[in-house]
């Protein structure tokens, strides 16, 4: 039977080769974002394209109804959901003093408390069924706090506690929760036209990080991986 994911904060670049990869191996894809256009020509590429298929659920994850009634959307279209990949987030790219309240908040709403909200609503499905797997992305940020970023390193660190502290309330049930460190650039459409004669070798490859994430999903439960960190082979310093 195929595997229902999730992909919370679907967008160009690594969110969309997630999408892509689940989709190629078979799983029954539904995609959150804010971005209606674009969420449904996704949708009807990877309906076309790939093993799989994909549903369009233009969603604002710190919305907790918006939320509830995406995943109702998705377990009437496909079933109940297997894999949840928290990938939302961003903001809070400035220093404290610079920080107005309302933007530290927005950090973390769209990083934290999204990914909050969603997983509440897919790890009912997992422990009530065969088990299942949830991804977060996580960042430098969430290991080491960046300067002149204090909404953003909060909100990364913030990710990482809610995932270990998941993992280990759910591993025991069956439910395998990962935490990302990207460490690095992605290398997004927009990353690419700015790159300004810098070596793609200094970027990280989302088609790459998104096999990694397809490879946390299969793996073994005697050995699952709690955190794996991801960067480049070549640093630019």
């Amino acid at each position: 039977m195929a595997r229902t994911a999730v992909v919370a904060g679907v967008g160009p670049g690594l969110g969309e080769s997630i999408a892509r990869k689940f989709a190629s191996e078979g799983c029954n894809v539904g995609l959150f974002a804010r971005s209606d256009e674009y969420l449904g020509e996704l949708a009807g590429e990877l309906h076309a394209e790939t093993a799989g298929d994909a549903a369009a659920v233009p969603t604002d994850i710190t919305d907790e109804s918006q939320v509830e009634s995406a995943f109702e959307r998705v377990r009437e279209t496909f079933g109940p959901v297997d894999v949840l990949v928290n990938h939302a987030g961003g903001g809070g790219w400035s220093g404290l003093r610079e920080s107005s309240a309302e933007e530290f908040e927005d950090a973390w709403r769209s990083c934290a408390y999204g990914a909050f909200l969603c997983s509440k609503r897919a790890v009912s499905d997992m422990v009530d069924g065969d088990g299942g797997t949830v991804i977060f992305t996580g960042a430098t940020s969430a290991v080491r706090g960046r300067g002149g970023a204090a909404g953003f390193s909060s909100a990364k660190f913030a990710v990482r506690g809610l995932a270990e502290s998941m993992a280990r309330e759910l591993g025991p049930k069956g439910v395998h929760v990962a935490h990302a460190v990207i460490d690095g650039q992605i290398l997004t459409p927009d990353a690419r036209e700015q790159a300004d004669g810098r070596s793609e070798d200094t970027f990280l490859d989302p088609d790459a990080i998104a096999e990694s994430y397809w490879h946390l999903v299969e793996q073994d439960r005697t050995a699952w991986t709690l955190e794996l960190d991801l960067r480049p082979a070549v640093e630019e310093f």
